[in-house]
This record gives C-alpha cells, structure tokens and sequence, in this order.
C-alpha cells in the first residue's frame, strides 16, 4: 500500500493506549515495533509478505526472508526467531514449489543466526510468503528512524533499482546476469552493515523498500524536521535498472511514490527516468543510515572492506531546514 493511502487508514484509528513498556508503537512511523522486557532487552518485532517477485521459488523464499528480517537490522536488532507467513494456492501449483519458498526462507533466517519456530499457511489464489520476526535489542540502543542532525552523512548499503528489475523481468525485458546480480542484492542480508553501522556511529537509520529511497527518507526527515542534499552518482542503481527506467519500465507502486514526493523534492534537472529510479518501490534493499560526520571515515573503511556489504554508496548530507529533499 502507498504512503499516502497508508497514512489515511492509520489516521483513522483511534490512539494506542500509553505503556510505558512501548518504546516504540504506533504513534510512532519506525521499521518495528519495541517492547521492553527488563532492563537490558527489548523485544523488536516486525512483518512482512508480498507476491512473488521472481520466478525461481528458493531465491523468492531467500529474498522475502532477508527482505523481513532487514526491518530488525535496521533498528539495530539482532534476529532471534521468526514464524512463516504464507498463502498458497495448494489446488493450482505443486506443492514442491512451497517447499522451495520454505526452504529458501529458512536458509537466510539460519543464515542470520536465528530460527524459524512456527508459521501459518491459508490456501489463497496468489502465493505469498514472509516473515513475522523478533529480535532483541538494548532498550538504550535503539536506532529509530527519526534523529539525523544537520552535518550527517548518508550512507547506503546496496544500491537501488530492484523494483524497475523485477517489473522487467515480468515482460522478458532483462538479460539472465541482470537478472541474477538483482537477485543477490535482494537475497542479502543487512546483517552486516547493521553490525557496523551501529548506536555508536549513526543518529537515525532505515531500510529502504516499498516507499523507495525518496520515501524512506521522507520519512526520516518529517521526524527529525531537518531536511537532505543529494549527490545522484550511476552507481547508486543496480546494473540494467536505468536503461529499463529510461524505457518507461515502473511498477505502480513506484508511480505513487512519486506522485506522492513530487511536491516535497527540489529536483533541479533531474530527468524522469532518474526519479523513477529515486522511488522505485523495491523489495529487499540497504540500509540507509544518517552517520556521525566524526565517523564516516571508519564507517566507510569497514563497510568496503566487508565482503558482505553489497555497496558502500555516500549518498548526500542533512542540512537544517524544514524537511524536503534537494538534488544536485
């Protein structure tokens, strides 16, 4: 559901009932729910569930596991266990094909060192498969999307475009290496950068999925009331995803991204194919963290040195104002 449509239904509802073991809940526009346990441990917990984006059942399963899972990263989190969420239609498709979602889920939330302890299946028309997910975090490090300060520096983890791929996909548009390279950005897990991109050296941070990169930073800045400087570099997109842009390939969700951000972005001459690429409703992408400016050189230095960190993308800065986005 688009953001627009998304803040009018939660509008709607009347105000959660204050707990104090609530660190974070639905007052609150964050990537989990925080509930404290004792002094030292937070419980974070999180779902998520769409249709199959790819056609191979095993990287589907790889990629909404890591997909869900990266909520708690982003938070700070380090996954405990999750529960399968599935609809299948069980009368239509061989049931081998569930298995090979199961499995390929099953095979990142080892993966990220936790464990699957339950789930529950509907039949359905359409598959779809996630995770409902807990992890734990100190109650004192939580990294919450709100909080960037002007002088941060943006950062990312994987680069974009994934929602433009697989959109193309569906119309036999992408070549098989552009199809495998967009997959295992997508299979990654954050766990890595998380590890490095901690309490210490960030002051807010988030995953960027459905609302696309414009839109998780919108996010992030409505909070904080500073606003964002971006620097757009070919690197930020994964490797097909901008000739598909400039051929008019884009899911719907990201047109209601843009339709949503184009009154809050000064986009200078940025062409259209670039704010495609800018709000690509993508599954399953980085991290994008507001980091210390004092700290930027060690983040950087052991982000590129990590193997399991798909890119290490400096994106822009925060600036103080109220929030909107500048691109240069």
């Amino acid at each position: 559901m688009g953001p627009e449509a998304l803040k009018k239904v939660l509008s709607q509802l009347p105000a959660p009932k204050k707990r104090k073991e609530v660190l974070v809940g639905l007052d609150i526009i964050d990537d989990a729910g925080v509930y404290q346990i004792n002094e030292e441990q937070a419980l974070v917990q999180t779902i998520d569930f769409f249709t199959p984006i790819v056609d191979d059942g095993v990287d589907f399963g790889r990629i909404a596991a890591a997909n869900a899972l990266s909520d708690l990263y982003a938070m700070g989190a380090q996954p405990l266990t999750a529960l399968n969420v599935v609809a299948f239609p069980s009368q239509k498709i061989p049931l081998e094909i569930l298995s090979d979602i199961l499995r390929g889920g099953q095979e990142k939330v080892e993966e990220a060192g936790a464990v699957i302890i339950g789930g529950h299946t509907i039949d359905d028309e359409e598959p779809k498969y996630g995770l409902a997910a807990t992890g734990v975090v100190h109650p004192h490090r939580i990294i919450k999307k709100n909080g960037a300060q002007p002088g941060d520096i943006l950062v990312m983890t994987k680069p974009i475009g994934a929602g433009i791929l697989t959109t193309g996909m569906k119309g036999d548009l992408v070549g098989q290496e552009e199809i495998r390279n967009a997959v295992e950005v997508m299979a990654t897990l954050n766990h890595a950068g998380s590890k490095i991109l901690n309490f210490d050296v960030v002051n807010a941070m988030t995953d960027v999925t459905g609302f696309g990169l414009l839109g998780h930073l919108w996010e992030m800045l409505g909070d904080s009331q500073t606003a964002a400087k971006l620097k757009i570099k070919p690197d930020l997109f994964i490797e097909g995803s901008e000739k598909l842009a400039k051929d008019g390939v884009a899911p719907g969700g990201t047109l209601r991204n843009l339709k949503f951000l184009e009154r809050n972005v000064k986009w200078g001459k940025t062409p259209r194919h670039i704010k495609f690429l800018l709000c690509d409703a993508m599954t399953s992408g980085g991290l994008l963290a507001a980091v210390k400016p004092e700290s930027l050189d060690k983040v950087k230095k052991e982000l590129e040195s990590n193997e399991d960190v798909p890119a290490v993308l400096v994106i822009g800065e925060i600036i103080s104002g109220e929030p909107g986005i500048k691109i240069n």
